[in-house]
């Protein structure tokens, strides 16, 4: 029978967790997000993490600039927060307006400080096995594989996209489980023939219902990091769920499954921000 992986649920205990670390231990981490422009989407994300945030005990601010705010001005506000003792996580809010870099505006934070974990330095920690700030979608995933199958060392993983957010971190996460670790793409040949050897296919590819049964091997453990709004209006990920989900040991769901993992991945990685920078 196929399991379910409950995203919001894990991600609940996860917070639960979080909130009696917190006051176990005395932390006051400092978590501030920037939010630039009026993108609706953004507001909304914003203040969920200001909640979940403020529910666990994290002292959680969100400062909004207008959406022409010079790129200057948005640098000069992330300088202000690198030095400042009671900040422990510092985040802005992407997309960013188009006369902003956002590379720029990432690597600018402070990197025991990027609780978002897109900066250069962090990117290459990951990539070199050191201890890093990992971005919080891939640090969720892995959390939930490790949930379900426990020991991950020797599996066969395919993640399906090799961006900079999902894809090139989620790869790094599961070699650094000891997984064999492929990732596929676009341009992958026999794409469906690649992912049918996978024990965890992770697709992150931003393609609705793209991986379907022939793509998943029995028993295989499948993340869905996809979310994509079909032309009824309901959400749907990368998988074709109710064709694949019979196959699997194990799936998350769209929505339900990766989703709520993210902010409470956040909210750990500001935790771990606060006691490196505290020592």
């Amino acid at each position: 029978m196929t399991n379910i992986i409950d995203g919001k649920a894990f991600a609940a205990k996860l917070r639960a967790e979080i909130a009696e670390e917190i006051k176990r231990d005395g932390l006051k981490p400092g978590l501030t997000v920037i939010l630039v422009g009026d993108d609706p989407a953004s507001h909304v994300y914003v203040a969920n993490k200001d909640k979940a945030a403020n529910e666990v005990g994290i002292n959680a601010k969100t400062i909004k600039l207008p959406a022409d705010t010079p790129e200057a001005d948005l640098l000069g506000k992330i300088a202000e927060l690198n030095n400042d003792s009671a900040v422990h996580g510092i985040l802005v809010q992407l997309p960013l307006p188009k006369h902003i870099d956002e590379n720029a505006v990432i690597n600018a934070i402070f990197p025991d400080k990027d609780v978002d974990g897109f900066h250069v330095i962090n990117a290459g920690r990951a990539a070199t096995g050191q201890d890093a700030l990992v971005p919080c979608t891939p640090l969720g995933c892995s959390l939930m594989l490790k949930d379900v199958l426990g020991d991950l060392s020797g599996l066969n993983a395919v993640v399906i996209g090799r961006s900079n957010i999902v894809g090139k971190p989620m790869a790094n996460l599961l070699l650094k489980e000891n997984c064999t670790v492929t990732i596929a793409h676009s341009r992958t040949k026999n794409l469906a023939e690649v992912c049918a050897q996978a024990d965890i296919l992770v697709a992150a590819v931003g393609r609705p219902k793209m991986v379907k049964a022939n793509w998943v091997k029995d028993g295989a453990v499948v993340i869905d990091v996809g979310i994509n709004r079909q032309d009824d209006g309901k959400l749907c990920g990368d998988v074709d769920f109710a064709e694949v989900a019979p196959k699997c040991k194990a799936i998350t769901p769209v929505p339900g499954g990766v989703g709520p993992m993210t902010i409470a991945c956040l909210l750990k990685n500001t935790v771990t921000a606060c006691r490196r920078i505290a020592n």
